[in-house]
């Protein structure tokens, strides 16, 4: 079953309750904020609103910052989303990639070792404290002194957890200990310390997907896979829009028409494309940002299921 999520910002009170609720009518599996400090609404302060107007659509980060976020307060504020939506709070994590948030907090921010370290740290702390359990963390990247969770404890048994990036070792930590790993299409920062090179190839996929599953090892179940749509583009020139997009993105026409990271086409085509990339890469899971929420809305329509009523992502054995 494919389930297809919205990543969207807040931008006043009143759009984004009638966002959280079309959402919700749609058969979206959840609605996702982003966290960038200083540029976005805190995720959990808009996603508790939306949990007000709605009663089954998901709700979570996407994704937290691993690299400016404590455990303690995250662990706090995905408890507290929990209790609000009476159980619908999703946690996803990534490590963090843009300088600048670091130095408006007054730090710098660490190499891909230092970032790769604390990701891990702060992953393990937070899961182990909405657990219920006592944390303590001697640093270099997190430190913890018997902390716990004691209230608002949240009401799910287990809060879903989402590992977002395409760091190798990282795909193999979430491969063993995520419920979802959500890969991106994103490669190395660029020197604006914003955008990315793209890594869309059929071959770097198949090598994520690799990692994955090496970790995934000596696990009952695996993480399911998740893309996150870079680009929408409902259109009968499929190879046309496709140009477009690979000057855009500096990839090529095939990489383009063949990558889980672009909807590209009739919905027809586009549902097709999901079928491969099911086939190839076990990817059942989408996020589409904001722009492309009408073609999303078609898209959901006409699959198997219509739009049904969000599931909560699989739980595997760790």
């Amino acid at each position: 079953m494919v389930l297809i999520s919205l990543q969207a910002q807040l931008k006043d009170a009143r759009s984004w309750s009638a966002l959280a609720r079309r959402c919700e009518a749609a058969g979206f599996d959840a609605l996702l904020a982003p966290d960038h400090p200083g540029v976005t609404a805190s995720p959990f302060v808009a996603l508790a609103a939306a949990a007000s107007v709605t009663e089954r659509i998901g709700l979570g980060s996407y994704v937290a910052h691993a690299g400016v976020r404590e455990p303690l307060l995250l662990a706090g504020d995905v408890a507290a989303l929990d209790v609000v939506s009476d159980g619908r709070a999703r946690l996803a994590l990534g490590a963090g990639h843009t300088p600048v948030e670091w130095a408006m907090l007054g730090s710098s921010r660490p190499d891909v070792a230092g970032r790769v370290q604390r990701f891990m740290a702060v992953a393990e702390a937070c899961r182990a404290l909405l657990a219920g359990e006592e944390v303590t963390v001697d640093g270099p990247y997190v430190h913890a002194r018997a902390a716990r969770l004691d209230s608002p404890r949240p009401v799910q048994s287990r809060v879903p957890f989402t590992f977002g990036g395409g760091n190798s070792t990282l795909l193999r930590w979430a491969g063993r200990h995520a419920d979802i790993v959500a890969l991106s299409g994103l490669g190395r920062t660029m020197a604006d310390g914003h955008s990315h090179e793209t890594r869309w190839r059929g071959d770097d996929i198949d090598r994520q997907v690799e990692l994955i599953e090496q970790g995934t090892a000596g696990r009952k179940t695996g993480p399911s896979r998740e893309a996150l749509v870079q680009a929408v583009e409902i259109t009968d020139d499929a190879e046309a829009a496709a140009h477009r997009l690979a000057e855009r993105f500096g990839s090529t026409e095939r990489d383009v028409l063949s990558s889980p990271y672009v909807w590209i086409g009739t919905e027809s085509e586009i549902l097709a494309a999901m079928a491969d990339h099911e086939r190839r890469w076990g990817i059942t899971r989408y996020v589409v940002r904001e722009p492309g929420l009408n073609a999303a809305e078609n898209v959901i329509a006409r699959l198997p299921h219509g739009s049904g009523t969000p599931s909560t992502p699989s739980r595997p054995t760790t």
